[in-house]
């Protein structure tokens, strides 16, 4: 496993960040096709055995608890120091006012809800889920300062949102002496490039580490088009996010892959991880061999030409994942 430091941070993070929305009981919030705890400890146990140390979780995710397994199966396995952990905010936890968003009020409470089921006293990364265009940034950016300041967050990080919104955020921050956002979760992968418009240049100006979610586009990047799953079935999320165009980019990976004699995944991530905007892509693993992949992609080289094939089909799509 290799380790980069986490965009203008001191932080070592690992080359592949495990995404926990995996991990939750099924019958909890809006994920049917999660994995329950006893599912969950042994790819967990396994990303950490192959050098991964960098999770990232979410309070909305199977209704916290993702968080609950994450965290036990972490403080199990793991040494709290040696590890990177990371959570959101923003989403609706409960019915009625102040049930989600980014309010003081909601920020406060939330990370400390968090911090309970996870069984921590901070977080290493603190991350808005979403932008919040019902409160104003500098409410949002103080509360997040206030959060770092009493040592229940390291960094914090921000999520699919325009370019334009995470600059202001910046600013925001810069203008008043409060902490500034260090790391950008976005919708990037083979598939949806459009990040590469406006919100990977300005990462890169700025020193801000990119974490890509959904790295292998729901699967899509690593079964033939048109086949559906259990979660591809249930995901009406995900299913707005791609179009019929995107079947040429699948069968070039599907060709490179043959060709190298390696999964597809492997391809996919392997193309993300040439980026050099992109710090760590974020992926899912349900199965044993979905953290293998994951590890071997972090040392697949792929030629120029390889690169350019990959790339070449790929047209504009609608803005999408905010």
């Amino acid at each position: 496993m290799e380790y980069v430091k986490l965009g203008r941070t001191g932080l070592d993070a690992s080359r592949i960040c495990l995404g926990c929305m995996t991990y939750g009981l099924p019958d909890r919030g809006t994920h049917e096709w999660t994995l329950d705890e006893e599912a969950s400890r042994p790819l967990i146990r396994q990303a950490l055995e192959a050098g991964i140390n960098f999770f990232d979780t979410a309070n909305v995710y199977s209704d916290g608890t993702s968080e609950e397994i994450v965290g036990k199966a972490l403080r199990d396995f793991a040494r709290r120091d040696e590890i990177v952990l990371a959570t959101k905010v923003h989403g609706r936890m409960r019915p009625g006012p102040n049930g989600g968003g980014l309010s003081r009020k909601a920020i406060l409470t939330e990370i400390d809800h968090s911090l309970a089921r996870l069984g921590t006293d901070y977080v290493d990364l603190y991350q808005i889920h979403r932008y919040d265009h019902a409160t104003p940034i500098e409410e949002t950016m103080e509360a997040l300062h206030d959060v770092v300041k009493a040592g229940k967050a390291r960094y914090i990080g921000a999520s699919s949102m325009y370019a334009w919104e995470f600059s202001k955020a910046q600013y925001t921050a810069e203008l008043n002496g409060w902490t500034r956002f260090v790391s950008m979760q976005d919708h990037y992968n083979l598939l949806y490039r459009e990040e590469e418009r406006e919100m990977l240049p300005l990462c890169a100006d700025q020193g801000v580490g990119v974490l890509p979610w959904s790295p292998l586009a729901r699967g899509r990047l690593t079964r033939d088009w048109g086949t559906v799953t259990e979660r591809s079935a249930t995901d009406g999320f995900g299913n707005r996010l791609y179009q019929e165009g995107d079947r040429a980019i699948v069968e070039a990976v599907t060709r490179i892959a043959g060709d190298r004699g390696v999964p597809r995944a492997q391809v996919a991530l392997a193309w993300l991880l040439h980026q050099h905007t992109v710090t760590a892509p974020i992926i899912g693993a349900a199965k044993p061999n979905h953290v293998e992949d994951a590890v071997a992609a972090v040392e697949l080289e792929l030629s120029d030409k390889e690169l350019e094939e990959l790339e070449r089909p790929y047209g504009p799509h609608p803005i999408s994942g905010h």
